[in-house]
C-alpha cells in the first residue's frame, strides 16, 4: 500500500511539472490570445481591456496558480475563443478519442498476441520468415500513411465506407463501429507488428532456460510447454509494452482523427493552438498526460503481481 501512494504523488508531481512546463512554453511562443480573438484591426484600448478581463496581464506564475487552484478543484477554465467552460467543449471530444485508442489497443492484442505464438512457435518457418518480413514493412509505415491507404483502398476503391462519413454512436451504433474499425485498424497495425515481433523474441528466450528444458524432460508435449510454461514469463515484458502502447495510441489517435475526419480532441486541440487558446490546450494536454500516468501505474502494479519478485526490490 505504500507503494501505491508513493506512485500516486510521483503520479501528481509529474502533472504540476507538466503543467508548469506548458506554462513556461506557452510564455515563450509568440502570439497573444486577444490578438486573436479580437482580430489585428482591434484598437490598443480594446485589447488590453480584453487581456485584463481574461488575466493575461498577470504575471505568468500568478496566472499559473491561479489555473492550477482551479485544476485542483475540477474547474477547468473557460475557452478564449468559445466562451464556454471547457469541461464542456471538452465532454464529447474526450470519449471519441479514448475510445478509438482502447479499441485500437484491443486490435492489438487480437492480433499481435496470436501472431506472436504462433512465430514464437514454429520460429525459423516459412511462414515465419514471411510473417516477420510483413512485420519490419508494417512497423515502418506511421499511422497516419495507413490511414490514407486505408481511405483509399477500401473506402474509394472497394467502397467498404465512406471517408470522412463518420457517423456518431448516438445516432447509430452498428454504423459508428463500422466506420471507426478502419482507423483503429490504421492506428493498431504497426503496434501489433512491435507486438509480435516482441513476443516472439521473449518466447524463443524463454525456450533456451533450464526449466523449459526440464519440462521437456518431463514428457510435456512443446504446445504443453509453450502455453503452460513458457507463455506467462515471456508475456511479462510484452505487458509493459503493451502498457506504452496504449498511452501512445492516445497521441496516434489525434493524428488519425484529423486523416478520418472524426471529431475527436484533434481537431478541436490544433484549432486552440492555433488561436492561443489556452485554457482548452492545457485541459486536453492534462488531460492525455493523466491518462498516459494512470496506465503506466496500473501496468506497474499489475506486473507486480505477475512477478512477485519485483514486489521485493
Amino acid at each position: 500500500m505504500r507503494y501505491v501512494f508513493k506512485k500516486c504523488g510521483t503520479m501528481l508531481l509529474t502533472l504540476i511539472v507538466v503543467s508548469l512546463c506548458l506554462f513556461i512554453a506557452f510564455w515563450l511562443i509568440s502570439g497573444d490570445p486577444a490578438t486573436h480573438i479580437l482580430g489585428t484591426g482591434a484598437t490598443p484600448e480594446r485589447l488590453q481591456a480584453l487581456r485584463e478581463e481574461l488575466g493575461l496581464n498577470a504575471p505568468l506564475f500568478v496566472r499559473y496558480f491561479r489555473w492550477l487552484k482551479g485544476f485542483l478543484t475540477g474547474d477547468l477554465g473557460t475557452s478564449y475563443v468559445y466562451s464556454l467552460p471547457v469541461r464542456d467543449l471538452l465532454a464529447s471530444k474526450i470519449p471519441v478519442t479514448f475510445f478509438l485508442a482502447v479499441f485500437s489497443f484491443v486490435l492489438v492484442c487480437l492480433i499481435g498476441i496470436p501472431l506472436g505464438l504462433y512465430t514464437g512457435r514454429h520460429a525459423g518457418g516459412r511462414a515465419d520468415k514471411i510473417i516477420m518480413v510483413c512485420n519490419q514493412v508494417i512497423m515502418s509505415i506511421p499511422p497516419f500513411f495507413s490511414g490514407i491507404l486505408i481511405s483509399w483502398v477500401f473506402g474509394m476503391i472497394l467502397h467498404l465506407f465512406a471517408p470522412g462519413g463518420y457517423v456518431p454512436f448516438s445516432k447509430s451504433a452498428p454504423a459508428f463501429f463500422s466506420y471507426m474499425i478502419f482507423p483503429a485498424i490504421a492506428i493498431a497495425l504497426p503496434r501489433a507488428a512491435m507486438t509480435a515481433k516482441l513476443l516472439r523474441g521473449s518466447i524463443l528466450e524463454e525456450a533456451g532456460k533450464d526449466y523449459t528444458r526440464t519440462a521437456y524432460s518431463r514428457g510435456n508435449t512443446v504446445n504443453g510447454v509453450l502455453f503452460h510454461h513458457v507463455f506467462k514469463n515471456a508475456f511479462l515484458p510484452v505487458l509493459t509494452f503493451l502498457g506504452m502502447s496504449l498511452a501512445n495510441m492516445l497521441a496516434g489517435s489525434l493524428v488519425v482523427e484529423r486523416v478520418f475526419n472524426i471529431p475527436g480532441m484533434s481537431n478541436t486541440l490544433l484549432t486552440s493552438i492555433g488561436n492561443r487558446d489556452y485554457p482548452v490546450v492545457l485541459a486536453a494536454v492534462m488531460w492525455i498526460a493523466f491518462v498516459i500516468i494512470v496506465i503506466n501505474l496500473a501496468v506497474d502494479l499489475l506486473y507486480r503481481v505477475l512477478d512477485p519478485r519485483t514486489a521485493q526490490e
